[in-house]
């Protein structure tokens, strides 16, 4: 066997910083090249407030050093303060998932010790960088993510008035299938105002739910109490509260999205028109809004979580794999097999996972895929398989502006199936169940 030896040095970062971040504090390590042995490294350890006076000194003190790079972990939300304030003092900053530096059996543990092995790591580019998006897409993702949580808090608060009135013995959501609509929400409010006559509440249904007023009479037969109704009117209150924060919400992401620029594009290979033409992000989550499964809200999700910039993950297979969405790979020997895929961006998976479910009762390609994948796979697995192909979609548009979404159709596989090779596997399939098979060809 030849083996090749590189001249190239072993320190791959000459002046390096490392922080090991904790709530109120954080252990700096700074190691920079002998300033009278060359080869050697000095090393400096020190702690830091958590405060921005400090952070902001702290800056200066590295940019003094020379320091080409900042790591640090990301602990919970305590270390953005460290990771925003010295981005803004001018200095390179690297996140890393601590998980990823830290698996090492044996080994001391200790804030010291921590920084000391970052920045021991990071001289040598041994470390992975997490994806940190531009101010801009960082207030878009806070704003999705709030909106996010609001809705599913008010979801929790429709479950309890379902509670409420069934134990009140008034069964509404038997009969309507949204208890909060035009008709459930009126008969709602009358309850909570005192009326208690299941005719008079039936009378109240609008559109479809005319023909169930005989249902809605029974269904709104019960024990209501002024208990329940003082309990169902706070409920209803802060449902109509939280629809309005979300409203607002809803309102400030159009406005962000319209002036978050897309990045112009780059190289010789571009066509021209393809670059930032007005309008911000809303033509492109326009176009996201065109796959199956993908609606305005979660347009914006994977938008505030993915960002414009897609230059950030050079191919389809990059955003899949940080996404955790393609199954990893374990081999051992000869045997080779599949693992999990690992936690992800839960935001973005969570959002990926809805337009999977939904694009999959479509009659679309993706809903094809799903079907024809769930028979030998699982429902689970089909369902991470058609949010991966969303998202190598959502790549492409992103990386070609001037793309759009084209349907292949739900009779994509079978017309390219091979016919002769599909009557070979089903004349196999039959022999092995110990029938004879005789072909003839069909009438024209």
């Amino acid at each position: 066997m030849q083996i090749e030896v590189s001249d190239e040095a072993v320190e791959l970062v000459d002046r390096v910083a490392a922080i090991d971040i904790a709530k109120a504090s954080g252990m700096v390590c700074v190691r920079l090249p002998h300033p009278a042995v060359p080869g050697r490294r000095t090393q400096e350890v020190f702690a830091v407030a958590a405060d921005s006076g400090a952070i902001l000194e702290l800056g200066e003190r590295l940019t003094g050093y020379g320091v080409q790079q900042v790591v640090m972990e990301a602990t919970g939300a305590y270390w953005r303060p460290f990771f925003y304030l010295l981005e803004a003092a001018g200095l390179s900053c690297v996140l890393v998932n601590a998980r990823d530096v830290k698996n090492v059996p044996g080994r001391p543990k200790t804030d010291k010790l921590d920084a000391v092995w970052l920045a021991k790591l990071a001289e040598r580019g041994m470390l992975r960088a997490s994806f940190v998006p531009p101010k801009p897409v960082r207030q878009l993702r806070d704003l999705t993510r709030t909106a996010r949580v609001l809705t599913q808090e008010r979801t929790r608060h429709k479950q309890r008035v379902e509670k409420v009135l069934e134990d009140a013995q008034i069964k509404l959501s038997t009969v309507a299938s949204d208890i909060f609509g035009v008709s459930g929400r009126a008969m709602l409010d009358a309850l909570c105002a005192g009326q208690r006559d299941p005719q008079i509440l039936a009378a109240l249904a609008r559109g479809r739910m005319l023909i169930k007023q005989p249902a809605l009479v029974k269904a709104l037969t019960g024990c209501f109490e002024e208990h329940h109704a003082f309990l169902i009117r706070t409920l209803l209150d802060t449902i109509d509260h939280l629809s309005g924060q979300i409203d607002a919400l809803g309102e400030r992401i159009e406005q962000l999205l319209a002036k978050i620029e897309p990045p112009a594009p780059s190289g010789p290979d571009q066509r021209p028109g393809t670059g930032p033409g007005g309008g911000g992000l809303l033509p492109l989550a326009a176009r996201l809004d065109e796959i199956p499964g993908i609606g305005p809200s979660t347009a914006r999700v994977i938008l505030a979580e993915v960002g414009p910039d897609i230059r950030v993950f050079p191919t389809a297979g990059h955003l899949v794999s940080w996404a955790k969405l393609s199954p990893r790979t374990i081999q051992s020997g000869a045997k080779s097999t599949h693992g999990p895929t690992g936690k992800g961006n839960p935001w973005l998976r969570g959002a990926l996972g809805e337009a999977a479910a939904a694009a999959a009762r479509t009659d679309t390609f993706l809903g094809a895929r799903y079907r024809r994948l769930v028979k030998r796979r699982g429902h689970m697995k089909a369902l991470v398989a058609v949010a991966r192909s969303i998202l190598v979609i959502v790549w492409q548009l992103i990386n070609d502006p001037a793309a759009r979404y084209h349907d292949l159709g739900a009779d994509h596989y079978q017309r390219h199936t091979d016919p002769e090779r599909k009557t070979r596997d089903l004349v196999r399939q039959l022999h092995a169940l110990g029938h004879q098979v005789t072909l003839a060809p069909a009438p024209a």
